[in-house]
């Protein structure tokens, strides 16, 4: 029995994304007219949707929709319940993808997978056209989504995969700078013990930030305190035990702790307030991401701005670049971010 002729057999012998083929059968823009005419030829040669011979040379929209199929995009994500951060940044992709009439699909991966975990057939069978990659923080599973040959933006990456090896573009949050300046602000106003806390092996994000730390230590004549700085692996189900545990068993705590994220702000000043010391006047804390679920730091907390509601846009954008233009090279994109001084660091 032959086998059934699609888009995405068009696709793949022509080395091109099924959305490029989609177009073309569609009327769409975007491609060019000796891509165009290729698509159109294999189309005829194995008998999918028959086309007219001057529709070769057509570059305008067709109003018949040929093929009666429309563009669906995945949200791949982790945990997106874990956080209204991530259920912020995916709404706004769902409101921005509405705009352009385009389906939104969720695919739920786990936190952690076996070694023979396989990713969900539709990633690969010509359900979505493109996917864009959300708090996945697990290295074999981004070794499989990397591997995907359709559209891909990331969010953040592990750092053990390098810019060289993607296969998509990826988007970062902006960390080096703005925990330098944070930093540096701190040892401006007097504090010379300072500790970081973060796994740095678990984000790109978060490494990049710890390097904006100790540069801002380095550049201004003082040591890093190991002691102060939790950088190795922590559990993402178990932070507050962690980070409970390495504090009480400090012979001192430093005069300041700049963390990663408001998260893990968010228990390093469970800690303190438990322990009765104030913030900022013993301790000062920084965090990044301007989280407004942790009501008792809203208002207080030293903190980078993240705007979810540019950030989901984008990363839609740039997916659709990235699928109109799939041929052209990986990008790496820096998204800068506000500084918001606050009483935490204010002593």
């Amino acid at each position: 029995m032959m086998k059934k002729i699609t888009m995405q057999t068009i696709a793949d012998i022509l080395d091109v994304s099924r959305v490029t083929v989609w177009k073309v059968h569609n009327g769409y823009p975007g491609v060019s007219d000796t891509l165009r005419k290729k698509i159109i030829e294999k189309s005829n040669e194995l008998g999918y949707q028959k086309l007219h011979t001057d529709d070769i040379n057509n570059n305008t929209e067709r109003v018949a929709n040929l093929s009666n199929e429309k563009t669906t995009i995945s949200v791949v994500v982790s945990r997106p319940e874990s956080s209204i951060f991530w259920m912020d940044i995916i709404h706004n992709i769902a409101k921005t993808l509405s705009t352009y009439n385009i389906n939104l699909m969720y695919t739920y991966i786990p936190a952690k997978v076996y070694e023979n975990y396989k990713l969900p057939e539709i990633l690969y069978d010509g359900t979505v056209q493109g996917v864009i990659v959300l708090n996945i923080y697990d290295y074999k599973v981004m070794s499989l989504i990397n591997s995907l040959s359709i559209p891909k933006v990331f969010l953040d990456m592990v750092p053990a995969i390098t810019s060289l090896s993607l296969t998509g573009d990826l988007v970062l949050l902006e960390g080096y700078h703005a925990i330098y300046n944070i930093t540096e602000n701190i040892i401006k106003k007097g504090r010379k013990k300072i500790g970081f806390i973060g796994d740095i092996n678990y984000a790109l994000t978060n490494y990049t930030r710890y390097e904006g730390f100790t540069a801002a230590i380095n550049n201004n004549n003082l040591d890093i305190n190991e002691d102060y700085c939790l950088i190795d692996s922590i559990g993402i189900y178990t932070y507050a035990e962690e980070i409970n545990e390495f504090l009480s068993h400090l012979d001192e705590l430093p005069e300041a702790f700049v963390c990663a994220s408001d998260f893990i702000a968010n228990f390093v000043l469970d800690y303190l307030k438990k322990n009765n010391y104030s913030v900022p006047d013993d301790i000062a804390i920084s965090g990044y991401d301007d989280s407004r679920e942790y009501t008792h730091l809203s208002g207080d907390l030293t903190t980078v701005q993240v705007r979810n509601d540019a950030l989901g846009e984008r990363l839609v954008r740039q997916l659709l670049y990235r699928m109109e233009h799939h041929d052209y090279p990986i990008e790496t994109i820096s998204i800068q971010s506000k500084i918001l001084f606050k009483k935490s660091t204010d002593f």
